[in-house]
C-alpha cells in the first residue's frame, strides 16, 4: 500500500513563496507518476501540477504556470511543489497524489490517482 505524507504548508503573505514536499513509501517511487491537487472551501478538488514517473514530463494548471514548479527526486522518493508569487487565490488544502505508471506520462484527472496524502494547508494573506 502506497503512503504519501505531505509537508511544507503554512501561512504566507501575498507575493511570498512556499515549497511543499511529499514523501512516498510502499512502492518503488520510479513506478509512480505523481501530482499535486488543491481544494478550497466550498470548491471541488482541482489539478495543480503533475510529473511523470521519471520526471521528463510535467503539466500545470494554467493559472499557476510560471509561478509553480513541480519536481521529484526518485532517490529520495519525494515530489516537490515550489510555489512562488502566491496570491489569495492559491489558498487551499494541497494534496499529493500518485498512480502506478508503466510509461512516461501525466494525468490531470482526480479519478486517475489511486493514492492520496492527508493534505497540507496553504493560506495566503493579502
Amino acid at each position: 500500500q502506497v503512503q504519501l505524507v505531505e509537508s511544507g504548508g503554512g501561512l504566507v503573505q501575498a507575493g511570498g513563496s512556499l515549497r511543499l514536499s511529499c514523501v512516498a513509501s510502499g512502492q518503488t517511487f520510479s513506478t509512480l507518476a505523481t501530482g499535486w491537487f488543491r481544494q478550497a472551501p466550498g470548491k471541488e478538488r482541482e489539478f495543480v501540477a503533475a510529473i511523470s514517473r521519471e520526471g521528463s514530463i510535467t503539466n500545470y494548471l494554467d493559472s499557476v504556470k510560471g509561478r509553480f514548479t513541480i519536481s521529484r527526486d526518485n532517490a529520495k522518493a519525494t515530489v516537490y511543489l515550489q510555489m512562488n508569487s502566491l496570491t489569495s487565490e492559491d489558498t487551499a488544502v494541497y494534496y499529493c497524489a500518485a498512480r502506478s505508471a508503466t510509461v512516461e506520462g501525466t494525468s490531470t484527472r482526480v479519478g486517475n490517482y489511486a493514492y492520496w496524502g492527508q493534505g497540507t494547508q496553504v493560506a495566503v494573506s493579502s
